[in-house]
């Protein structure tokens, strides 16, 4: 048994081919492109790389991408009167700020200082809130681009067994909430979490985001599972995820390479959450499915 690759660059091009096609037509219905504020404070090399990949992209979709650049030592008042100004700015439909900030500033303070509705990144606690309770909100773009991909592979996930390995609020936590919304049986595990392995081997679905490298081993995988592996760990020879992807290849049914799975996706996800944005703000009906 040799698993299929799914193939996550090839699904967020697609993504943002018919991202840019509704972009279009709410341009010539509105008058206007949607606005993307980015704002990257200090200049960590990652995040500076992240932030012009996100910006590359948004204008190919034919948006509005706006960047600011702050200093590292940017006051947190400076930041969070930014944020206010974006907030109040009808152009702008989606703000990110990129993290991480630097140490004197509080994440929480920033996060929840952005407009729920233009909180396209959908860390705000309101969004949070709207995703565990079933309203429309906005969702982290990562764990909403590996639903799609499951989707994509599985078509409907109703009554499969999950795990979740790790809860993070960007990740871990909304995933679960989303896989419990498409009625899976989900069990959100982690670093700590006792016989890790037998709560894997019994799965349907895993999604790995615990960001180790090679966590999950292949023998702990079900056979014909379908693996989703978040994981994005630097070692001396190269990119690797948090699932031993060549032995998953012999025992489950699919699974996300690193790179190539879920990256792409993150990106994709922001163009198209913050196309909704704007159609919601602009009371724009768009047509297609994204």
């Amino acid at each position: 048994m040799t698993a299929a690759i799914i193939d996550g660059k090839a699904f967020a091009a697609d993504l943002r081919a018919r991202v840019a096609e509704r972009v279009a037509a709410f341009a010539q219905r509105a008058g206007r492109a949607p606005g993307l504020a980015v704002v990257l404070v200090g200049d960590d090399p990652a995040s500076a790389v992240y932030v012009r990949s996100k910006g590359k992209a948004t204008e190919a979709a034919g948006m509005i991408g706006i960047e600011h650049r702050l200093p590292a030592d940017v006051p947190q008042q400076a930041l969070l009167d930014l944020v206010d100004a974006l907030n109040a700015d009808p152009a702008i439909d989606g703000i990110l700020v990129q993290l991480p900030l630097p140490g004197h500033i509080d994440e929480q303070a920033v996060t929840t200082r952005i407009d729920p509705d233009k909180d396209v990144d959908g860390f705000h606690p309101v969004n949070a809130g709207r995703l565990a309770v079933g309203l429309p909100g906005f969702v982290p773009c990562t764990p909403l681009g590996c639903l799609m991909l499951l989707k994509d592979q599985l078509g409907d996930l109703s009554g499969l067994d999950a795990v979740v390995i790790g809860r993070s609020n960007i990740v871990g936590k909304p995933m679960a909430q989303l896989l419990i919304a498409e009625s899976c049986t989900v069990t959100v595990a982690h670093s700590r979490t006792r016989d890790l392995s037998s709560l894997v081997k019994r799965a349907d679905i895993v999604v790995a985001a615990v960001g180790r490298p090679h966590m999950v081993k292949s023998d702990w995988l079900k056979p014909g599972a379908t693996v989703i592996d978040v994981g994005i760990n630097r070692t001396p020879e190269s990119l690797v995820g948090d699932v031993d992807f060549a032995g998953a290849l012999s025992i489950a049914g699919a699974v996300t390479p690193v790179p190539g799975g879920v990256g792409p996706m993150t990106i994709a996800v922001l163009l198209r959450n913050t196309l909704i944005s704007a159609e919601r703000r602009e009371n724009v009906v768009g047509e297609g499915t994204l």
